[in-house]
């Protein structure tokens, strides 16, 4: 075990509030993507690698997010953070970058269709991009038959000979594109946006100055369709810092991220916080994080240093050739450099691969600490590297945001920025837009909430570093180092992935985004796994995660007598957009966490209030739980199927839940008769799902398996429904299938769900057990090729991404620190 003690430094800041070093214990996992600047689904981005340097910042939808750091040394500059990034400007642009028109038709052509010299006279004329309108932000010209060809004369104003030129192309599903008749993409059964393809060879040769064909073909097999291309060339001359710092550490914590780095004579710690502290909502929904950095001489001399920050405006728009507006300024003791979008489309847009083009993001830094600037990449980087002033200057709407820290000649310093963004209004409740949480009320501003994060630097780095070694302490002690080494690497992740407001009745919202599915909002079978973080940590942000969706069915919006699945996709919340109800599934996991509420809180005030719909939801698991017709569950990636002994088991869980609920409010002939009958069907349950040394996947099937993991409840709630034997059973079974990266989610395919297994493990009764199953997990995260913030659906033969990431669903690792404040 490696400790590593955290020194307060005075140079710059000032003196911190403790003189008293703290002590962590450092993470030993290689994160697949390391947490940096975590506000909310919008503003969250990572380090897709081993060293800070080796790849740009990314969104964590696998877009750059360009944040740039230098450390110049007596005149030498490293580069410590992100890369100097591909920049592109349109020839011919897409949707996004130009209005753009093509000729199309919705009817095979004639041979030749993609050459020039084709007549199409015949064919409709519309402006790019094409596509399904309703659901495609993009799309001007509504496209939603099978097949689509268009073609589109691009004019370049400029020679192509001598520069890097890119085709950009969005498709859904398969396109074929062709530039000048030469094929130059042929994607098969694919969907992609904003794809760059450098362009060589015939293809790149045929490009002239004037007239030029673009033609493409796009078959739309199922769902939405899209369509649009254009052509980009690269920028000269933006490209300053070859030479690298040599990192030395990568240290994840819960709330913070730690680098250090050698520059020549000088070693560079940098540190990232996100103060996200549960115990104080005003703060964790501050949307602001800090980039402390510090400096000190590896040979006793003093030595010239300045740090260079550079953002770019993409932090602000969802597209990278969207038109920003920057600027900069000075107030309330902070400088700083601000940019948002030209067009400022508040809540305009819902989906999962978007990212936010609306507010303003903030570079901001303690007045007369730094210097800023707004720009073009040549001269800011030049005007740093050769020491002179930084200074603004009007673009082409991609704007570069600078700032320059200088340390003076000293043998150590220490200083701070801050990164911030003020989304102005963060979701659309049932129709009314509603302010971020830090703003509920509409009396503070961006710079009201940059003032308070200065003020409290020093309290809050150290109730950071405080946090961080609480909630390590608590998984290592529960579950042991690796398990504790996952649970630090997790948390900002699920805390990112949910934005908080209020709801107009006072209420909390805590609103999850499906984050790499479908941008659902508020889904439940998300509110459900990521439950036991909020459970040991602050019942009422889960509370906040339900909250919507009782509203939704007790004002009368929503009425089957089961619980919906969302109520939007994110940001709009306005009613549930998921194509298939999951009526077992949700009322179990609305009823069961209700139970799981009343139990950490050692009462059940906040079920009472919602009695009437919970019973309607008991009633129908009553009906319809025990033996599950043809629905989806939670696993729905899975497919339909019935007789689902785990959703079963959910249902079951679900009906004890109410029980236990009736029973702490004293309606106790309510709770005998449910809990009777949560009893009798787990008895049938039993007879229905053996299958000699194990229970089956569905009823039906005799010689399939699954994890059980719904059975945890039954455990931590103190039903005790079932015989103990059963989790036994299950977990010596389990033993003889799980693979080198994890235990499957059941017999159909070798993939898993690494959250459910965080919950399997939880059923274990000694440790031995519940580390061999998550030891597979740790294994996974460390070898993992695909660096991406952490996937919950994994393959378990080797370290592969099967699907998602990003998702607050890692929530459920906690399930075994609950467990031990519920059971001890």
């Amino acid at each position: 075990m490696r400790l590593i003690t955290l020194l307060c430094a005075t140079a710059l800041l000032g003196s911190c509030t403790s003189n008293m070093p703290l002590e962590r214990t450092k993470n030993e996992l290689r994160a697949p993507s390391y947490p940096l600047v975590t506000i909310d689904p919008y503003t969250s981005a990572w380090s897709a690698a081993d060293h800070l340097y080796d790849n740009p910042v990314k969104h964590w939808t696998g877009k750059n997010f360009p944040l740039l750091g230098i450390a110049k040394v007596d005149g030498k500059a490293y580069r410590f953070m992100g890369e100097e990034e591909l920049e592109l400007y349109p020839l011919s642009g897409t949707s996004l970058q130009t209005a753009w028109e093509g000729k199309y038709t919705f009817t095979q052509p004639a041979a030749g269709w993609e050459k020039d010299g084709f007549n199409d006279a015949a064919w409709k004329t519309g402006a790019g991009a094409f596509g399904t309108m309703e659901n495609e932000p993009t799309a001007k010209t509504q496209w939603g038959s099978e097949y689509i060809w268009v073609r589109r004369t691009c004019k370049l104003t400029e020679p192509a000979e001598g520069k890097n030129i890119y085709l950009e192309y969005s498709h859904d599903d398969d396109v074929t594109i062709y530039i000048n008749g030469v094929k130059v993409v042929e994607t098969g059964n694919e969907c992609k946006k904003n794809v760059l393809l450098k362009l060589t060879g015939e293809a790149l040769a045929s490009l002239k100055q004037g007239e030029n064909l673009i033609a493409a073909y796009c078959h739309n097999r199922v769902g939405n369709g899209l369509l649009d291309f254009g052509l980009l060339a690269e920028k000269e001359n933006t490209r300053f810092f070859a030479e690298t710092a040599t990192q030395t550490l990568a240290d994840v914590q819960a709330t913070q991220t730690y680098y250090s780095f050698n520059c020549g004579s000088v070693n560079l710690n940098i540190t990232f916080t996100a103060p996200m502290l549960m115990d104080d909502l005003d703060l964790m929904t501050r949307p602001v994080n800090y980039l402390t950095y510090e400096t000190t001489s590896t040979d006793g001399q003093a030595h010239d240093v300045e740090i260079y920050f550079e953002a770019s405006s993409q932090w602000a728009v969802d597209q990278p050739q969207q038109r920003s507006v920057s600027k900069t300024g000075q107030q309330d003791g902070l400088i700083y450099a601000s940019t948002g979008s030209e067009e400022q489309p508040i809540l305009a847009k819902r989906g999962d691969d978007l990212r936010i083009d609306w507010g303003y993001f903030y570079l901001a830094a303690p007045q007369g600490q730094a210097a800023v600037a707004t720009g073009e990449t040549f001269g800011l980087r030049q005007s740093f590297l050769k020491g002179e002033e930084l200074n603004s200057t009007v673009t082409d709407g991609q704007d570069k945001l600078a700032m320059r820290c200088t340390l003076g000649k000293e043998k150590s310093a220490k200083g701070y920025i801050m990164l911030a963004y003020d989304d102005i209004y963060s979701i659309q409740y049932f129709g009314q837009n509603l302010r971020p949480y830090w703003n509920r009320k509409g009396n503070e501003t961006i710079f009201s909430q940059l003032g308070k994060a200065q003020k409290e630097y020093d309290s809050l780095m150290k109730r950071c570093a405080e946090f961080d070694n609480r909630l390590y302490n608590d998984a290592e002690k529960a579950g042991g180092k690796q398990y504790a080494e996952l649970c630090a690497t997790a948390y900002r992740q699920v805390m990112a992935a949910h934005k908080l407001v209020e709801s107009p009745e006072g209420e909390l919202l805590y609103l999850s985004k499906e984050n790499f599915s479908n941008g659902c909002i508020n889904t439940v079978d998300l509110t459900y796994p990521s439950a036991p973080l909020f459970l040991v940590y602050n019942p009422d942000l889960q509370k906040g995660m339900m909250n919507g969706i009782l509203y939704y069915s007790e004002s009368g919006r929503w009425t089957k007598p089961f619980a919906a699945h969302d109520i939007g996709t994110y940001p709009q919340a306005n009613g549930q957009v998921y194509g298939g109800d999951m009526p077992v599934e949700e009322s179990g996991n609305m009823l069961i966490l209700a139970a799981a509420i009343a139990a950490v809180e050692g009462n059940a005030d906040y079920a009472a209030k919602h009695w009437d719909v919970l019973t309607v939801w008991t009633d129908y698991l009553v009906e319809k739980g025990l033996d599950p017709e043809n629905q989806l569950c939670t696993d729905d990636f899975a497919g339909h199927f019935a007789h689902n002994t785990n959703l079963s088991i959910k249902a079951i869980m679900g009906i004890a839940s109410y029980a236990r609920l009736a029973e702490m409010s004293g309606k106790k002939d309510v709770a005998e008769k449910y809990m009777s009958k949560a009893k009798e069907m787990a008895a049938q349950w039993v007879k229905m799902a053996d299958d000699g040394d194990h229970y089956r996947l569905t009823f039906d099937k005799p010689g399939t398996w699954s994890q059980k993991y719904n059975m945890v409840w039954d455990k931590l709630l103190g039903f005790n429904i079932f015989p103990d034997e059963v989790m036994r059973k299950e977990i010596a079974y389990y033993k003889t299938v799980q693979n080198r990266y994890g235990l499957p989610l059941d017999n159909r395919e070798t993939y898993t769900k690494n959250d459910w297994i965080m919950w399997t493990a939880a059923m274990t009764d000694n440790r031995a057990d519940f580390e061999n199953l998550i030891s597979p997990i740790w294994l996974y995260m460390n070898e993992t090729p695909d660096r991406v913030p952490m996937t919950d659906w994994t393959w378990t033969i080797e370290p592969k991404q099967r699907g998602f990431q990003a998702r607050s669903v890692i929530g459920g690792y906690w399930m075994q620190v609950l467990k031990n404040k519920l059971m001890n």
